[in-house]
């Protein structure tokens, strides 16, 4: 026979322990000892709610050892059911599963009701806390913080837990971005003196658009472009950009095409925090110091390809800076032109921007005929000529100008429409085309570059029978820099996100050469700035600037 003392009370009982030797198998059933062990069982205990424990019946061996493991199975029954219903309601937690074809996410007062784990004691103190087993539809444990108790912090929310890698998107809320697509406008000259521009710069974006429609999309959604016709006209371009942005809810913008165009559409893609992405221009107004967050720019700017250019006729072709001239629209365009040049000039040793002559024309013209006069009555005689011009009037003023001049050189910066340029002055003859120096912004189409075989490839698999193209080639790439920006962005995205993936982007590789990058400071992908020359069959080939 034992004395049993309770560490919370000094007194002592006797107990009656059956021993094996003694062959004593009955325990007394005395009312008071009944009493006692029910007493204690309620102090030991009373978190859990215990109002009774029933008297140990009269004929039991080792009645202590069976009511604590008793006590202990109904703990840990009554804590698990705790934790998988009432807990949850109480916290507003919510759990996130991941499977390999879905992400749900749902609150457990809307799922169906999960019964309690099973339990297999392992009690080392009547007060140390029941194991919970994980519930299916629960994030694993170890991604749950955990209070000292062992159970779920309250405060854990849905929006902590991080979806799988695997987990596919969910709805989106942004403007031209649903689960099956996104949307993208360009506003471009589709009708009137310009339009081959937009069509060319529209059959290189589709390229590129179906090109990786066909591999999958961007995260299963398909590219879309829709256009806008501003016909180059900056007086249309704001109700080209409001037809893309609020009536067709076009995410951002893509390959707008112009200089003075930009300079309205350009300000309304930034009031709305709206992507502006690769336009057909070298304007500053697209390149400003810092840049403009919305703001980037696949090609070299006017200003470098007017550097390349002067750089060629006087270190190359050793003329004097007042030996050339400039031919300059009536615009934007042809202002960040002139900017250029002056600038190159300026920066030679000895060389006065002064004495450059500039002869202009009405945009949306080929009435050249003021400019050629100007020409004829300048003295010292003008030796070449720089186009910042569009392919018709760009044509237009060699024609007139040709035998009056037959040394003279004729360079242009790649805003001409290389392409339709060569187009335009074949049928004026091959003395028209040879020898007119064109810069680019990509290499030479007829190149062995892997980004232009890819291009052709492309084009003829799409466009079978239209003929590769500078300006198409350059949207082209516009487009998959574009492309891989919003691959690398996530399948969840907003304007703010894409931006700040793209100033991450450094050294993509894209078959040019230099390898693209954007930065905070810097969003422009490309530098660098291509020579070509024409010759007596129309041809381009690749001519050394340096």
């Amino acid at each position: 026979m034992g004395r049993l003392s309770d560490p919370q009370d000094d007194r002592e009982y006797p107990r009656y322990v059956s021993d094996a030797d003694d062959g004593l198998d009955q325990l007394p059933n005395t009312a008071w000892q009944a009493e006692h062990e029910r007493i204690r069982a309620l102090d030991r205990f009373p978190r859990l709610g215990v109002q009774d424990v029933p008297p140990p019946p009269v004929e039991q061996k080792s009645f202590n050892a069976v009511l604590l493991l008793g006590t202990v199975v109904l703990v840990a029954a009554v804590s698990s059911y705790a934790a998988v219903t009432l807990l949850p309601r109480w916290s507003g937690l919510a759990f996130t599963y991941s499977r390999a074809d879905a992400s749900v996410t749902q609150h457990p007062a809307a799922a169906p009701p999960v019964a309690p784990p099973a339990f297999v004691p392992s009690v080392t103190s009547a007060n140390a806390a029941p194991a919970i087993a994980p519930v299916q539809g629960t994030a694993p444990a170890a991604s749950m913080p955990l209070r000292e108790d062992g159970l779920p912090k309250a405060e854990m929310r849905t929006a902590n837990i991080n979806p799988t890698a695997a987990a596919p998107r969910t709805p989106s809320t942004v403007q031209g971005v649903t689960d099956s697509e996104i949307r993208l406008g360009m506003a471009a000259p589709f009708g009137g003196p310009s339009r081959e521009m937009g069509r060319q710069l529209k059959l290189g974006i589709e390229t590129a658009f179906n090109q990786a429609n066909d591999n999958g999309g961007v995260y299963g959604r398909q590219l879309k472009l829709v256009t806008a016709d501003d016909g180059y006209e900056p007086t249309r371009t704001l109700d080209a950009m409001k037809e893309l942005y609020e009536k067709d809810k076009v995410f951002g913008f893509v390959e707008n095409y112009g200089s003075p165009t930009a300079l309205v559409s350009v300000p309304y893609a930034l009031e709305r925090h709206a992507l502006y992405f690769g336009a057909f221009t070298g304007a500053p107004s697209l390149r400003h110091d810092p840049p403009d967050r919305y703001v980037f720019n696949f090609r070299a700017g006017y200003a470098e390809e007017a550097n390349a250019l002067i750089h060629y006729l006087v270190k190359v072709r050793r003329l004097r800076p007042e030996e050339i001239g400039v031919l300059t629209q009536q615009d934007a365009y042809g202002d960040a032109g002139w900017d250029g040049v002056t600038k190159a000039v300026r920066a030679l040793r000895g060389g006065d921007s002064a004495n450059i002559l500039r002869m202009t024309y009405p945009r949306n013209t080929v009435d050249v005929d003021a400019a050629v006069a100007q020409l004829r009555r300048q003295r010292p005689v003008i030796k070449a000529v720089v186009l910042v011009a569009t392919v018709r009037p760009a044509a237009k003023f060699i024609e007139k100008t040709r035998d009056l001049y037959p040394d003279m050189i004729y360079t242009t910066i790649s805003g001409v429409g290389s392409t339709g340029l060569a187009n335009e002055l074949m049928l004026l003859g091959p003395r028209f085309a040879d020898g007119v120096v064109c810069t680019q912004v990509t290499p030479p189409v007829d190149s062995y570059a892997s980004v232009a075989l890819n291009y052709k490839k492309a084009l003829a698999k799409y466009f079978p029978g239209e003929p590769a193209d500078y300006m198409s080639l350059e949207a082209y790439l516009t487009a998959n820099i574009l492309i891989e920006g919003l691959r690398r962005v996530g399948p969840t995205f907003d304007t703010e996100a894409l931006v700040d993936t793209l100033e991450g982007m450094r050294n993509y590789e894209l078959g040019l050469g230099p390898k693209i990058a954007f930065d905070p400071s810097d969003h422009q992908a490309v530098h660098k700035v291509w020579g070509t020359q024409l010759d007596k069959s129309g041809q381009y080939h690749a001519v050394d600037l340096e």
